[in-house]
């Protein structure tokens, strides 16, 4: 073994090192967005794996640590995108739209039910900015990065989203008075 070799070996580890420390704990984040935006804890988890494997791959060329969890949410963002983009997908959500017809509601969770249902009137980047907002409680600026447009987007979305919610979802409009 070469001097070089063994040197390569350990920046190699250090390497790896920072990386776990750095995504390690972004992974729950990272999967509560991908459930927000794909509504499937299987399919979010999967998700994730897929895009901590991307960031791994794309982690020398992250060059400012501060931006790290926007760097990381838009690739989880840019996973679920693909995600749906597949036909088993497709086929998967037309599935649960089929059984969540036919399943009635719990009783004493109405107002859960309620919300889902009006979620999924929402767009997919509609339901993305509303989770980075209120559930991660993110800077408009932060989820300007993540989602990859202006501050301005982030607000004019955040107010579209909430006012359809509103309109589908009369019951919100009580919460948030």
């Amino acid at each position: 073994m070469t001097a070089e070799h063994s040197l390569a070996q350990a920046v190699a580890a250090t390497d790896d090192l920072a990386f776990e420390r750095l995504v390690e704990p972004l992974l729950h984040p990272g999967f509560d967005l991908a459930c927000a935006v794909l509504r499937d804890r299987a399919a979010a988890e999967d998700a994730v794996q897929e895009a901590a494997v991307k960031a791994w791959r794309a982690f020398p060329g992250l060059r400012d640590e501060g931006r790290a969890r926007a760097w990381f949410l838009k690739i989880v963002l840019n996973q679920c995108r693909a995600t749906m983009r597949t036909r088993w997908w497709r086929s998967h959500l037309l599935a649960d739209r089929v059984e969540g017809e036919v399943a009635a509601p719990a009783a004493g969770a109405e107002l859960r039910v309620d919300l889902e249902r009006a979620l999924r009137h929402l767009s997919r980047e509609q339901r993305a900015v509303l989770f980075l907002a209120y559930q991660m409680d993110l800077p408009h600026e932060e989820i300007a990065r993540v989602l990859d447009v202006r501050v301005g987007t982030v607000k004019s979305r955040l107010h579209r989203a909430m006012g359809r919610l509103r309109a589908v979802l009369p019951s919100l409009q009580e919460l948030t008075r």
